[in-house]
């Protein structure tokens, strides 16, 4: 092989790299193009389904899961939260006092899905704040990306008896008169 066949060798294997590199980056463009033009949930769209398996020690209705489209006929609250959170704590005593008082109702369910977060410090706050409504991790964020979710913690999403969003907090609720004249507001529709 000549020296000059050796070049043009090296040019067209330059070339292809080129070439595949230039493919590559236009479908990790393409790729990121399409998941942003994924419809956000927004109020009124139907909830999406997931299952969320419970951390040790919480069950719902004595399984250790919970598919929400079994919840359709009830107030659903989902709080996204994280124990690294410090609103996430703020709000903590909030969302407990509101679940005792709805619970013995059974028309209003609170699900928390820990948002990347470790099973022990998630547990440590779950613990730290007494917290007893059914809790689960989000692994793999798979819920939260099914809800859009990447604002920051904590969210919370209220899903309506007919299984549509009906309201979306973005950030704490600072009282449970807040909390709670919002899910009134809502059980009354």
């Amino acid at each position: 092989m000549s020296l000059q066949q050796q070049k043009r060798g090296v040019s067209l294997w330059v070339q292809m790299l080129i070439w595949l590199s230039i493919t590559g980056l236009l479908v990790l463009v393409g790729l990121g193009l399409w998941k942003a033009q994924r419809p956000m949930v927004s109020v009124g769209s139907p909830a999406p389904d997931f299952n969320l398996t419970l951390f040790e020690g919480y069950n719902f209705d004595g399984a250790p899961s919970v598919k929400l489209s079994d919840l359709r006929g009830r107030l659903v609250v989902i709080n996204f939260w994280a124990s690294w959170c410090k609103p996430c704590e703020q709000e903590a005593a909030v969302l407990e006092t509101a679940w005792r008082l709805y619970q013995p109702g059974g028309e209003v369910v609170f699900l928390g899905i820990a948002w990347t977060d470790t099973e022990p410090k998630s547990k440590a706050f779950l613990k730290r704040f007494d917290i007893t409504y059914p809790n689960g991790p989000d692994l793999g964020t798979r819920i939260s990306q099914l809800y859009n979710r990447n604002l920051g913690v904590p969210e919370t999403y209220f899903i309506g008896r007919d299984g549509l969003l009906k309201h979306i907090q973005i950030g704490p609720f600072s009282s449970v008169s807040q909390l709670q004249a919002l899910i009134d507001r809502l059980l009354a529709e």
